[in-house]
């Protein structure tokens, strides 16, 4: 599903269900991750992992367990960026090349409206107004919702530029019907990347089979 989206050089693999014996393939370094949690956590993190160990092999990199930052984000191996994506029913990763891609960021979520009440901690009012205009052009897609999965992304792919905090009230994004495509624009200091400051992101949405899909992939 989440390959339909990406660019040339990111290889994704997903599952859309957790296996009886999810979890035998990790690590032992993974397993500690975990130990202590709930068992449908214990499940996701086990086949997010997976999906993990096999997108890297399919860029040639020797098998090994993929640790967690400070805030849980994965840590690839050297040469390598990626992301990992999960909610119920389905669990992805995306990785590729450090050399041909700088950063990224996806996210999935179950294709229904936000819960109530949630929308005005995620979007600004102005955002509000363009989720309105979209609802009334196209009324079968919660845009709330997607508008909530394309924030996660930017979040994963800022963090590993910025290495701090970014919250939905920090970048403003755009979601392009037709193209299938948003646009984030940052609203605090961004990051330096090549001598530049990056002030915002673009990435790519998808509907299908009951679930939100976005990416972000930042191209060298």
């Amino acid at each position: 599903m989440i390959e339909a989206i990406l660019p040339a050089g990111a290889v994704a693999e997903e599952a859309f269900a957790d296996d009886d014996g999810a979890g035998e393939g990790l690590f032992p370094q993974e397993r500690e991750l975990v130990a202590g949690a709930v068992g449908k956590r214990r499940r996701e993190f086990a086949t997010g992992r997976e999906c993990a160990h096999r997108a890297l092999a399919r860029l040639g990199v020797p098998p090994g367990p993929v640790a967690s930052g400070a805030r849980g984000e994965p840590l690839w191996p050297a040469g390598v960026v990626g992301s990992i994506a999960h909610c119920d029913g389905y669990r992805a990763c995306v990785v590729g090349p450090a050399e041909r891609l700088l950063t990224i960021g996806v996210d999935a979520e179950p294709h229904a409206a936000l819960p109530a009440g949630l929308l005005p901690d995620v979007a600004s009012a102005g955002e509000r107004e363009a989720l309105a205009a979209l609802a009334a052009a196209h009324p079968p897609i919660h845009w709330d919702r997607l508008l909530f999965s394309a924030k996660e992304a930017v979040y994963k792919a800022w963090y590993p530029l910025a290495g701090r905090w970014l919250g939905f009230e920090d970048a403003e994004l755009e979601i392009d019907l037709e193209r299938g495509s948003f646009a984030a624009r940052l609203l605090v200091p961004g990051p330096l990347v090549g001598g530049a400051e990056l002030r915002g992101f673009e990435g790519r949405w998808q509907v299908a089979g009951g679930l939100i899909a976005t990416a972000i992939a930042v191209s060298r």
